[in-house]
């Protein structure tokens, strides 16, 4: 099978267009076209259903859909074992970050990152770290910088983490700031402002309610700690923020325990990270401070 093919192939299914995943390759849709068809003719199988202008995978396509991955994979690997030791950090480098990283941990590695490495390009996609997995997934980017999960599956590897301390807070003229030693049950009693539901901080929150077996009160979810950090300054709730988000604007509740959440640098299980991707993890380490070391 030739790997332009299963390019093309992969490409249609993650964009659900086939001129999109033209656009994305730089080739023109009959182009695009005319690889999945020697693709198809080559296995004698239909992939694709082109019906009603919506690009759906047949049943051989989702049984092809793993095996092409692990085969793009394979010849990636082959390729990065040709130079293992390469002394020249150079090429392309896909990243994708957390809006949070992006604010608060990023511009310190990139400064460094630039300045050693200035013959690579950087491609930096900012986006929820939920939505980050399933752009990895798609190898649509080397590493992500994202909260880790605790359903994160085995599709993943993580090549380092480290502990993002959290407080509870609530705005100056809120009345949870006027209890010296709020506990959870005081707070419960009030709206919380947190990321939606799917996320790994409201998960870290809601657990600490669901074993007090108290109840949790969520409202207007977003996932842009800053503006939640707006939402808790102006008392209309209290929520949770990184510590490194906590100003004179937010007031932190000592509940009389620590809360943390765990951030990390994640990549693809099975797929050789790049020279200049193994780079910009040596920075990250050590500027953030490892817990543990995959």
């Amino acid at each position: 099978m030739d790997a332009n093919s299963l390019k093309a192939f992969l490409t249609i299914v993650d964009q659900e267009s086939f001129s999109e995943a033209a656009e994305l390759l730089h080739l023109t849709q009959p182009a695009i076209s005319k690889r999945l068809a020697a693709l198809e003719n080559q296995l004698g199988v239909k992939l694709i259903d082109r019906g009603n202008r919506q690009v759906r995978l047949t049943d051989a396509g989702a049984r092809l859909l793993p095996h092409a991955r692990q085969i793009l994979d394979a010849i990636h690997n082959a390729r990065m074992a040709l130079f293992p030791e390469s002394a020249t950090v150079e090429g392309e480098l896909r990243i994708i970050a957390s809006h949070h990283i992006g604010l608060h941990h990023l511009p310190n590695w990139l400064r460094r990152f630039n300045r050693a490495y200035p013959g690579v390009s950087l491609s930096l996609q900012f986006m929820e770290s939920d939505a980050a997995y399933e752009q990895m997934r798609k190898r649509n980017a080397e590493l992500a910088f994202v909260t880790l999960s605790d359903s994160m599956d085995s599709h993943f590897m993580v090549y380092d983490q480290w502990a993002d301390p959290i407080a509870f807070v609530v705005g100056p003229e809120h009345p949870l700031a006027a209890i010296d030693s709020p506990a959870l049950s005081d707070l419960a009693s009030h709206p919380a402002l947190l990321p939606d539901t799917t996320t790994a901080t409201y998960r870290v929150v809601s657990r600490l309610f669901m074993e007090a077996t108290l109840p949790l009160h969520p409202q207007m979810p977003t996932n842009y700690l800053e503006t939640i950090k707006m939402m808790t300054s102006v008392g209309l709730g209290w929520s949770v923020l990184p510590l490194n988000m906590v100003d004179d604007s937010v007031r932190p509740l000592d509940l009389g325990f620590p809360v943390t959440r765990v951030l990390g640098a994640v990549g693809l299980s099975g797929r050789q990270l790049s020279g200049a991707a193994r780079a910009l993890i040596e920075i990250v380490k050590s500027e953030e401070g490892s817990l543990h070391e995959f």
